[in-house]
C-alpha cells in the first residue's frame, strides 16, 4: 500500500485494493472497520476515498457498487 504518498500530500483521491487468499471476498468486520478509519483520514486530511475493493477467485467486492458505504 502506498499510504506514505497518500499521508504526504500527494494524492487527491485514493481507491484502496486487497485480496483474501481464501477467495470469498465477502468484507469482514476488519475490513469494513478499517475502510470506516480510512475515509475518517481521510477526510482529515481532504483526500476522498473512491472505493475499497476486495478481490477473491474470480469475484470481487466493491464497497461502493455492494452498499457497504
Amino acid at each position: 500500500m502506498c499510504v506514505h504518498k497518500w499521508c504526504a500530500g500527494r494524492a487527491a483521491a485514493i481507491i484502496f485494493v486487497h485480496n483474501h487468499p481464501s477467495g470469498d471476498p465477502t468484507p469482514s468486520k476488519e475490513d469494513i472497520e478499517i475502510t470506516r478509519r480510512l475515509r475518517e483520514a481521510g477526510e482529515m486530511m481532504g483526500v476522498r476515498v473512491l472505493d475499497h475493493v476486495i478481490i477473491g477467485k474470480g469475484r470481487f467486492v466493491s464497497f461502493v457498487d455492494d452498499g457497504y458505504w
